[in-house]
């Protein structure tokens, strides 16, 4: 199969296993961006703290750019794993 191919995801125990790391790494790093965008953004109630916030949205803007990153990692990764007809035995 090719990367993006409906059913790469779960074609082998191998393949599912390795698309929940991934998916647990995605949500992560979702749940680390969404964190940087609230926290900067309260800080920009507080004048002394403008800098902080916007380095926090800086460094949330780079989690979401990770993120379709992680995706492709996996599908690519996924794509190189063998399917279950290449680990059956020839003639049986």
């Amino acid at each position: 199969m090719k990367p993006f191919e409906q059913g790469l995801r779960v074609c082998t125990p191998r393949h599912e296993a390795l698309t929940r790391r991934y998916e647990i790494a995605r949500t992560a790093i979702e749940v680390l961006a969404a964190l940087a965008f609230i926290i900067g953004s309260l800080l920009f109630f507080y004048p002394d703290m403008v800098y902080t916030g916007t380095w926090l949205f800086l460094i949330g803007s780079i989690f979401f750019a990770i993120r379709p990153t992680i995706r492709l990692l996996l599908e690519l990764h996924l794509s190189r794993l063998p399917m279950l007809d290449e680990l059956e035995p020839a003639g049986g």
